[in-house]
């Protein structure tokens, strides 16, 4: 039974992809290879206004980062080609009109105005407010009636007059009432097909055995239930799939977190220099725990272990401090060569200050291990190393009226002194050369190292200073001690 899991991802390429989105992805992707089952990258693009190349081809690349492989879907193909929904039409209104013919779906006249004025009666009379069935069962020449006048129609889904009762993957027994859930459209008056039409149309077709999405699409659940039902009476659907609602992900204030919070944004992840790794482990836990006392662990440990029925229904808050740390973590355990790798696109424009002649790789490469073990995300690395590629350091004044309290320029005068005898291929010798200075002037190495720091790299808080020096160099470290001195007479 596991080959036979089939799963899939149907996002609509309308702006940058969100971290709800990717998490639901994550879910199906780890759900499909932990059962040796098949995932399908299906893109639902019929909403000609609001969908867009550009972030089509934005979602593809995407998935390719994130390092989510689909053995079905755009690029590669597969048997239920094409997967797009913008170039399956034909399919769709050939299903429609079979479940016209077969009397699963009617053709509905109301106008807006009249669906909206019986709503308000309902709700005034304390009944439900959903459609009321208005025409479900108009003869011939009622409809021809209503044609004469120029009223256009959609397409309506005749739901049945029973409760719906499925079982939740996550969420367990849910039994909905035939009143809570009326007759509804499938098809607009253009003749569009909606979503609610093609996308169990789509999982029929593709047959698709497991339907893990958003909880904000539980609602719609019982109507798709009724729309298989009647699919596979007409033989287009094989059978009811399993669905697995999946938990909000909560931001600020405990609301949802929607596509307009800032936080939500792919991309922002993408540009700070997350690590898909550490942001795919960091989404995992936002309904999910791979156990009670671990929270870092690869992506190929959460396929292994990785069950729907794991899931927790309560909403998940997104907490961008434990994000970051996790990433954190991810950074430490690369090895080191693709630690320096990752970073280099930090390391040249638009992100670095330096002309391109100016990075220099040994120095780089020398300082990488001590910069792994600092950084949160990848962009930090820029400010990290800029003291080793510009001509001179970038002052931070913060760090500047911190360090050069008291008499900065006599500490720093002595330092010097001592850095100039020191031995510049040992880092323990130039340490000694600061502590020894320190010591001249009644400080501890805490306080004697700050000024020298600043000097040297602008900024009070930064890599290991004493291996600093050493990679800058003596010339370079020593000339910039002059120029502090110097500007400290100023």
């Amino acid at each position: 039974m596991a080959n036979a899991i089939r799963v899939r991802f149907c996002p609509s390429p309308t702006g940058n992809p969100h971290v709800g989105l990717v998490r639901t992805a994550l879910f199906n992707w780890a759900f499909a290879r932990h059962n040796g089952g098949t995932f399908v990258f299906r893109i639902e693009d019929t909403d000609a206004a609001r969908d867009s190349e550009e972030s089509y081809q934005q979602l593809l690349d995407s998935m390719r980062w994130l390092g989510f492989t689909w053995d079905e879907g755009p690029e590669i193909g597969g048997p239920h080609a094409p997967y797009r929904q913008s170039q399956r039409m034909d399919i769709y209104r050939d299903v429609a009109e079979r479940l016209i013919a077969g009397g699963h779906a009617y053709p509905c006249y109301c106008t807006t105005e009249e669906l909206d004025e019986r709503r308000e009666a309902a709700r005034a009379a304390g009944r439900p407010s959903g459609y009321d069935g208005h025409c479900r069962d108009l003869t011939a020449e009622q409809k021809q009636a209503y044609e004469a006048e120029g009223r256009s129609h959609i397409i309506r889904f005749r739901m049945p007059d029973e409760a719906t009762t499925f079982t939740d993957l996550v969420r367990g027994e849910i039994t909905v009432q035939p009143e809570n859930v009326t007759d509804y459209g499938i098809v607009r008056a253009n003749g569009a097909p909606l979503y609610t039409l093609v996308n169990p149309v789509d999982d029929a077709l593709m047959e698709i055995t497991h339907v893990l999405r958003g909880e904000d699409l539980l609602s719609s659940t019982p109507r798709q239930i009724a729309l298989y039902k009647a699919l596979i009476e007409l033989g287009v659907a094989k059978e009811i799939p399993a669905f697995g609602h999946l938990p909000y992900v909560m931001g600020e204030g405990n609301k949802k977190l929607s596509k307009r919070d800032p936080q939500a944004s792919l991309n922002l992840y993408r540009e700070r220099g997350f690590l898909p790794e550490g942001l795919l482990n960091y989404l995992s836990l936002l309904g999910w725990s791979f156990s009670a006392d671990q929270d870092v662990f690869s992506i190929e440990d959460m396929v292994a272990k990785f069950d729907i029925a794991d899931v927790n229904a309560n909403p998940a808050r997104f907490d961008l401090k434990k994000a970051e740390s996790i990433n954190a973590d991810h950074i430490r355990m690369l090895d080191v060569k693709d630690f320096a790798a990752a970073c280099e696109p930090w390391l040249q424009a638009p992100h670095a200050d330096w002309a391109p002649e100016k990075f220099d790789r040994a120095a780089w490469e020398a300082i990488a291990p001590h910069a792994q073990t600092r950084i949160t995300v990848l962009s930090d690395i820029t400010a990290n190393v800029d003291f080793l590629f510009l001509d001179e350091p970038v002052f931070d004044q913060t760090s500047w009226d911190k360090a050069m309290k008291g008499e900065p320029a006599a500490l720093l005068t002595t330092a010097r002194e001592k850095l100039a005898d020191a031995d510049w291929s040992d880092p323990e010798s130039l340490k000694n050369a600061v502590l020894t200075a320190g010591e001249a002037h009644g400080l501890k190495l805490g306080k004697a190292q700050a000024p020298v720091r600043v000097a040297v790299t602008g900024r009070t808080v930064g890599l290991p200073l004493f291996e600093s020096l050493e990679i800058l160099g003596k010339e370079k470290s020593l000339a910039r001690i002059d120029a502090t001195l110097a500007k400290l007479a100023a």
